[in-house]
Order: C-alpha cells, then structure tokens, then sequence
C-alpha cells in the first residue's frame, strides 16, 4: 500500500471498525486498513477507498465485493461505508447485528459478524460501558 494517512482513517473511523462499530478501545489487536474496493478489483490506495476494519472481517472480507441476502437468496454488493450509511442498512439488536437491507444481510453473513465470540465480546463491552449500541 502506497502511503497512506492513517491518522485520518482512524479518525475518520472514529477509532472502531466502520463494518461492525466495534471500538478500536474495546479490542487488543490494531484495527487494520481495508480496500472497501480490493486491489485486485480496481481499488485503489487513495482514503476514498479505504476503511478502518476489525482485522477479522477484513480477512472475511478479502476480495470479496458481493454476497448472498439470505432472504432473497439475490446476489448483492457487501456494504460500501465510503458510499453508504451505516444506520441504513445494520440495526442493534441487544449485541447482535441485523442486517436492515440485502446489503447489511449479506454483509453480516460474508463476515460472519454474529459468531459467539462476537456476540460474548460486544455483550461485555456493553456492560464495560466501552460499546453503546444504538
């Protein structure tokens, strides 16, 4: 990756994961850099493209650009946050996370966001106070 200015993706991210909302605070290894667009897709390094990201969704993410909304069982586009609104297409609930839209569902299945250990981390967070879900 070219230089980029990690300061203002972080804090552009507000310091969490821009797919889960998870809390850089919350988490002991350091949130990686993701290609909301993959390199092998196009994406380039410019902070248009590039989001903060729990390591592990990252890693599920890899290359991938779309995914199945299991309702439709449609092939969709996984959510874009340098395009999209986060509150549109993902919901609390309690410390799992809805997909609101076929874009949030499969999002959240690709990523495989409501594994247990998740669900365990965010439930402490919330009563730690570090994680607020609204």
């Amino acid at each position: 990756m070219k230089s980029v200015d990690e300061k203002l993706i972080r804090a552009r991210a507000q310091f969490r994961c821009e797919y889960c909302h998870l809390p850089q605070a919350g988490h002991d290894e350091r949130f990686s850099i993701d290609h909301v667009i993959p390199r092998k897709h196009g994406g380039h390094d410019a902070d248009t493209n590039l989001a903060l990201a729990c390591l592990r969704y990252n890693l599920r993410k890899g290359t991938n650009l779309s995914g199945v909304d299991e309702l439709s069982g449609q092939v969709v586009e996984l959510f874009n946050p340098r395009r999209q609104k986060w509150d549109e297409h993902f919901a609390w609930k309690l410390e799992a996370l809805t997909g609101l839209t076929p874009t949030g569902r499969a999002s959240v299945l690709v990523m495989n966001m409501n594994a247990p250990e998740r669900l365990l981390l965010r439930r402490t967070l919330i009563g730690e106070g570090i994680l607020n879900p609204h």
